[in-house]
């Protein structure tokens, strides 16, 4: 069975929708935890310090030691100043401006992230097909280079926190790389034990790595208090004019101070605007700005400092404690990442670009939290890949910051859009808004372009795929249901054939889903054929996945009686609802329809993709499409269906 993935029209006249039944258990829209939750600010803030800010917060490991590794950075005091101010200002710009202050507004029903960012822009831009789908493509491949993002991020981020023993000593260089890849499996082997159980140490371990790392940089900045001069763009700007070229070509490695900035606005729904804020104005930014300030106190100090100016700045005492707090620091960044990876698949799925995976719910209570084996482990033999491949965090910041700079000026793209079309903001002002930010992004990127052929080109090989997967899957689909419309029988017609002379009614409720509304499903005209039997009660069922991130149960079902004791029924999900049939169908119980669990039967088509020589699509996407078909983890665990009450019927169609 085919999950159709477009809205459909609007319900005429005779169909009705039902109002929702209480469900016990389970919250009205399924929601994870939002801004609007029973949470205090307090708690919500401490929250979003230990997910949202893990992987910024973390940076300071490797991007000053970076910026002075590249070998194009003479080192003078003047350059240490412009340094310094150039993080200082790419931080306020970048993650204080764009992403704190202007991205933060642009909310889709309480959600964030680029999945909802392009759903706000593609709603904004509806009566303009072709805009429409052109931005709903550059959302999916940004969508897809979070993948490549999330393959380098935990890389670099837990392998410099565990090259820190090379400093406590040169013997443990040889157990970098063996510890690294342990540490990561221990990570990945937990994934399927859920995030609640971790979760509540998230915030409090990020906090106290935030407070260390401000305490290191003031005891530096005490002894060089002149290094705060930076704080002024008087530096940045004086660098930037005497030297432009180096400027571009060391943007590759600044880019390092704001990687997790878009995690800001993926996890909006998770915490709310006012705790995210507030988190950075008040902890992050000032550990980051008092961090990075304090590595240059120690640079003006102690040039010879430069192969690893973090873990110089601790005493000699507190250096395997550090690396410790810092390893643990990584993990929770890497932790936040991989959820995120999980959520943004789930999303992927109901707006129909992948196929469905096999999904498991960590959390009785709680609707986000998940975990998706495909992708843990996919993401996991990558990472090792990666880290075996490039073996230090230095070789994998020449990977970094291309996949993370196109997704940011990607949100910038999609931003304007949303701003000039859904709120009508005029266009001067649109053009304001997001144009410096699109001219900052745009430098970003076009720096990290030198870096293809040292790395960069991992991670866009790994979007690279990934996007080809999706819009194979998407595509595929069209064509399977154009090839299912061309063929399909009328429904409503086909009924009053058959009730001419009615087959034997055998007690009990069917249930037949179909990709498309007011068609025959091939599942009936087996059972017809084959059983020769209708059952009394039957359910014409179209799932419908929309692109809003909560459809709430009010707006759940549209019924249409069609006689004989048959209904078609719509049922409505957003990307970020849990697709659960049997809780969405037993609102009908009591309204004509008598949904007794017992007595139900769900009739599922099992077409089986044939590729043909044609005009669809290259044959080799054909045949990658009929695979991922083929391997598709079945509509029934998608949709919650009970195993026992499940009749799967097969049917082949070629594409």
């Amino acid at each position: 069975m085919a999950v159709p993935q477009q809205p459909g029209r609007p319900a005429p006249s005779t169909r009705h929708r039902l109002r929702p039944v209480a469900t016990p258990g389970r919250p009205p829209n399924q929601r994870l935890v939002s801004a609007s939750s029973k949470s205090s600010l307090p708690a919500l803030t401490l929250g979003a310090i230990g997910v949202v800010y893990g992987d910024i917060g973390t940076s300071v490991l490797y991007a000053v030691k970076e910026v002075f590794h590249t070998g194009h950075v003479p080192f003078t005091q003047d350059n240490i100043y412009g340094v310094l101010s150039m993080f200082f200002w790419t931080l306020v710009i970048i993650v204080s401006l764009k992403y704190v202050v202007l991205v933060l507004r642009a909310d889709n029903n309480g959600e964030g992230g680029l999945v909802a960012m392009l759903a706000l822009a593609s709603q904004a831009v509806k009566d303009k097909p072709r805009l429409r789908q052109v931005l709903l493509v550059v959302g999916i491949f940004g969508t897809s280079l979070f993948y490549g993002d999330g393959v380098i991020t935990p890389a670099i981020s837990v392998l410099s926190a565990v090259e820190g023993l090379e400093v406590v000593s040169p013997e443990f260089r040889h157990y970098v790389i063996p510890l690294t890849l342990v540490v990561l499996f221990l990570l990945f082997v937990v994934q399927k034990r859920g995030t609640g159980g971790i979760g509540r140490f998230f915030g409090p371990i990020t906090l106290l790595w935030f407070i260390v790392i401000a305490v290191l940089g003031v005891m530096h900045i005490a002894g060089h208090p002149e290094i705060l001069k930076a704080l002024s763009p008087y530096y940045a700007l004086l660098f930037i004019w005497h030297e432009p070229l180096i400027t571009f070509i060391i943007l590759g490695a600044m880019v390092l101070c704001v990687t997790g900035a878009e995690a800001l606005y993926a996890d909006l729904g998770h915490f709310g605007k006012r705790p995210i804020r507030l988190a950075w104005f008040s902890v992050v930014m000032p550990a980051l700005t008092l961090n990075y300030f304090g590595q240059g106190a120690l640079l003006l100090a102690d040039p010879a400092a430069v192969q690893n100016p973090f873990f110089r700045m601790a005493p000699e005492w507190a250096l395997i404690p550090l690396v410790l707090l810092a390893t643990m620091a990584t993990v929770i960044a890497s932790q936040a990442l991989i959820s995120g990876a999980f959520s943004i698949t789930k999303q992927v799925i109901q707006l129909g670009y992948l196929p469905r995976l096999n999904i498991q719910h960590t959390s009785v209570r709680e609707a986000g939290q998940i975990y998706i084996p495909f992708v843990n482990w996919g993401l996991f033999v990558a990472i090792v890949l990666a880290v075996v491949t490039f073996r230090s965090s230095s070789n994998l910041a020449a990977a970094y910051g291309i996949a993370v700079t196109l997704d940011m000026l990607i949100t910038t793209i999609l931003t304007f859009f949303v701003i000039r079309y859904g709120w009508r903001y005029p266009l001067p002002l649109c053009i304001a808004a997001t144009g410096a930010f699109f001219v900052i992004d745009f430098a970003f990127f076009s720096s990290n372009l030198l870096k293809l052929f040292a790395g960069g080109w991992f991670p866009l090989l790994i979007g690279g795929g990934v996007f080809t997967l999706m819009m194979t899957w998407k595509r595929g689909r069209e064509l399977l249901n154009e090839k299912m419309r061309a063929d399909a029988i009328d429904l409503p017609g086909f009924l009053d054939a058959v009730f001419v002379s009615p087959p034997t009614r055998v007690d009990g409720t069917a249930v037949f889903l179909t990709a498309e509304r007011g068609a025959v499903p091939n599942a009936l005209l087996h059972n017809l054929k084959h059983n020769k039997v209708l059952h009394a009660q039957n359910l014409f069922v179209t799932v419908r996945n929309h692109e809003k991130p909560w459809i709430g149960l009010d707006r759940r079902l549209e019924v249409e009686p069609l006689g004989h004791d048959c209904w078609q029924v719509v049922v409505h999900y957003g990307f970020k609802n849990d697709p659960d049939l049997p809780q969405a169908l037993a609102q009908l119980r009591g309204r004509g329809c008598d949904m007794d669990p017992m007595i139900v039967s769900y009739f599922l088509s099992r077409d089986t993709v044939i590729p043909t020589m044609g005009r669809g699509m290259a044959p080799w996407r054909e045949k990658l499409f009929a695979q991922m078909h083929r391997n598709a983890s079945g509509v029934a665990d998608f949709l919650h269906l009970p195993n026992n009450a499940v009749v799967e019927l097969g049917s082949k169609i070629e594409i």
